[in-house]
């Protein structure tokens, strides 16, 4: 090979290894523009139910977590799953009450009850025991708190509704965030605890004592 050729070939060669380098510089200049973090957060809004309540989830409070499946829709067709350690009695019981109208100072399954009457009426019926008429005064003389990952079945929930810091809401825990309760606008039924409104005005968790 004369010295020309030489110098072609090596010329030829250098090429070939400079084209890879020149394809990754050429790649780098391809900008992408991202989003500030708080842009890029979910931006899924918040649902509402048949009441208007907000059902977004409160992250700030812990929540019990109980491996149960229980989907209110399940619940209110009568079909929910029972374990076997579950209080059948205490479901039996709750069934007979759901779609009950709210009727203040009532407890009459099936004509109209209160969220207190309710509670009083399930729990003389599957526990024998009698509890206080009035929530506030369920919550002081017949219960004991507990943290809200103590929560089991059975257990009572209690909220704050009217704004002035006092109990005047209770519930009867189930299972997996679920509890029933007498709605002011919806009557005997099943929320979620993680819901904005409940997880707001939330106030504690609670075990009847003897229970």
């Amino acid at each position: 090979m004369t010295q020309y050729g030489k110098k072609i070939l090596y010329l030829a060669v250098t090429i070939l290894l400079l084209l890879p380098v020149v394809s990754c510089r050429s790649n780098s200049n391809n900008t992408h523009t991202y989003r500030p973090y708080s842009e890029r957060r979910n931006r899924g809004g918040s649902s509402h139910d048949d009441s208007g309540i907000s059902t977004t989830t409160d992250k700030k409070k812990p929540i019990p977590q109980s491996g149960h499946d229980l989907v209110s829709d399940e619940w209110a067709h009568l079909d929910i799953k029972l374990g076997r350690h579950d209080n059948k009695k205490l479901y039996k019981e709750l069934k007979r009450w759901l779609g009950t109208p709210y009727s203040y100072a009532a407890h009459t399954c099936g004509e109209g009850t209160d969220c207190s009457g309710m509670v009083m009426e399930v729990y003389l019926e599957v526990y024998g025991i009698k509890v206080h008429r009035n929530s506030a005064k369920m919550l002081e003389e017949n219960c004991k708190v507990i943290d809200l990952e103590d929560l089991r079945e059975g257990d009572l929930v209690f909220f704050c509704t009217s704004g002035d810091g006092r109990v005047s809401h209770v519930g009867i825990y189930l299972k997996d965030n679920k509890f029933v309760h007498a709605s002011s606008s919806r009557g005997v039924t099943v929320d979620d605890l993680r819901q904005n409104y409940y997880s707001t005005h939330f106030h504690a968790a609670a075990r009847v004592k003897n229970r």
